[in-house]
């Protein structure tokens, strides 16, 4: 393990945080705010940062699970220091619910303990909803865009941030990429604020919004969230955007090169746009009665579904009064998540679409024993590693949840409540249902449940294996055989 290289990364990335939270502070300092707790937290994380960034390093070569180790350190440090600005502004005053308020933001889950954002100053605000913008596409791909890793096995560091069964490359050099992946995240960013403002939301508003919606976080600075604003437009926009942000940004990349037909064709997108149209559909006749027109019942129901199968979490209806059957149906999407590649959570549309077609696979061979049948994406078949991985990885999803919801179950909140918080916050959707409906929070929970809860959001976010691999011995282990 080359630990020097581990932690002098690690530096690297603090210090990134450190110029990140210059713009909050800015932002603090024309609003007349307090800018003191950013700045007590940018000359700590220089300090640390900058120690670590000293350290002397004789190998530059570095392998899966130094990849691995920069991973998961950089994500639990990143939200440690990003929880002081909360901590010394007393916004937050608890650390634990400081940190829950953090690591939701950076894995761009959404959940709050917050009962009133509105109080909350705009530096403060601004900070909260950046943490959704910096996760979403990954800091450590930002910093790579910035700082190239010494060889190709920065691939190692990608392939443990970057959501998904697969990461693929745009260009040769993963740096290039980064720089491609963060154009076109800037890009539609930038469209969406414009497209915002021209809908009458204020320029603040729109720029918080839009990183919630880019990260698809979903932390609005509205109590009521994007129902405060009373909009059609505003609503419709940010329901695109929404599906927009959760699909696979090689789409992007291909529509930029002007290979339509491929990025049309592709099959998770296909797939990922079914799920969308038909649950909008189902949700929307199931809650026609409730609403005065069909145009609000889809509206509600498009905008709805939009949030939670793309992980954002805004919201516009209080979806806890509707009837079980559109409750279940977002349950469901809640699992599915967005396209691989994308900003978005949960198990990822790719993942469904193997595990479905290994099931029928299976089926046709209990039928017809002697038959042959391949399991495909993209018109690629898929080896068994790859489909037994897909599979393994949905158990382990699970196993997950099980262990946290006996764990959160300890708080004694109705099952309703207790399994959606688990699954809300692995899957990094952020409201579930009754006590942590859109209209609800996290602060009722115990400080053990906010940790535990804050691990799940970290177990979504960076596909599982890198926090388990973390405190598994075979990444310390002096041995070649897990170096690839």
């Amino acid at each position: 393990m080359n630990y020097k290289f581990v932690f002098k990364r690690l530096g690297y990335v603090l210090l990134t945080e450190a110029f990140l939270l210059i713009f909050p502070t800015l932002i603090a300092l024309y609003k007349n705010e307090n800018i003191l707790p950013f700045i007590y937290t940018i000359l700590l994380i220089i300090v640390f940062g900058g120690l670590l960034s000293l350290i002397k390093v004789k190998k530059d070569s570095f392998y899966a699970k130094e990849g691995i180790l920069i991973t998961t350190l950089s994500w639990i440090a990143l939200s440690i220091f990003g929880a002081l600005p909360f901590v010394f502004d007393g916004a937050i005053p608890s650390f634990v619910d400081a940190f829950f308020e953090t690591v939701s933001g950076f894995t761009t889950t959404g959940s709050t303990i917050i009962s009133n954002v509105e109080v909350l100053p705009k530096g403060i605000l601004f900070w909260r909803s950046f943490t959704h913008w910096i996760g979403g596409m990954g800091i450590l791909v930002f910093v790579i865009a910035l700082l190239p890793m010494s060889n190709d096995n920065s691939m190692h560091v990608a392939k443990a941030e970057m959501p998904g069964p697969f990461v693929s490359k745009l260009s040769p050099k993963l740096s290039v990429t980064a720089k491609w992946l963060y154009g076109i995240y800037l890009s539609l960013t930038v469209l969406e604020i414009i497209l915002l403002m021209i809908g009458g939301m204020p320029l603040f508003d729109s720029v918080v919004h839009a990183f919630a919606t880019a990260g698809t976080g979903g932390f609005s600075i509205k109590n009521s969230s994007i129902a405060f604003y009373n909009s059609k437009y505003i609503e419709y926009i940010i329901s695109i955007f929404m599906i927009l942000f959760g699909i696979n940004f090689n789409v992007f990349f291909l529509i930029l090169m002007r290979k339509f037909k491929q990025a049309i064709t592709n099959e998770e997108l296909r797939t990922y746009f079914i799920i969308i149209i038909v649950s909008v559909i189902l949700i929307m006749i199931n809650i026609s009665s409730l609403y005065s027109n069909i145009e609000e019942a889809f509206r509600l129901s498009f905008f709805q579904v939009s949030s939670i199968i793309t992980t954002t979490g805004f919201s516009t209806a209080d979806f806890n009064l509707w009837p079980m059957f559109s409750k279940i149906i977002l349950f469901v999407l809640m699992f599915f998540g967005a396209c691989g590649g994308s900003t978005g959570g949960g198990l990822k549309i790719s993942r469904v679409i193997i595990m479905f077609k290994k099931l029928m696979k299976d089926l046709i061979l209990t039928v017809h024993p002697k038959s042959i049948k391949k399991v495909k994406l993209e018109n690629k078949t898929l080896d068994d590693d790859t489909i037994s991985g897909v599979g393994f990885y949905f158990v382990l999803y699970c196993f997950i949840i099980v262990v946290a919801c006996l764990i959160v179950s300890l708080d004694n909140f109705d099952f309703e409540t207790t399994i959606t918080s688990v699954v809300t916050c692995i899957s990094n959707v952020g409201p579930g249902f009754s006590v942590i409906g859109p209209m609800g929070n996290f602060a009722a929970f115990s400080d053990l449940s906010k940790i535990v809860l804050s691990l799940a959001m970290l177990f979504g976010r960076l596909e599982l294996y890198p926090i388990l691999l973390l405190f598994s011995p075979m990444v310390y282990l002096k041995n070649r055989r897990f170096r690839n």
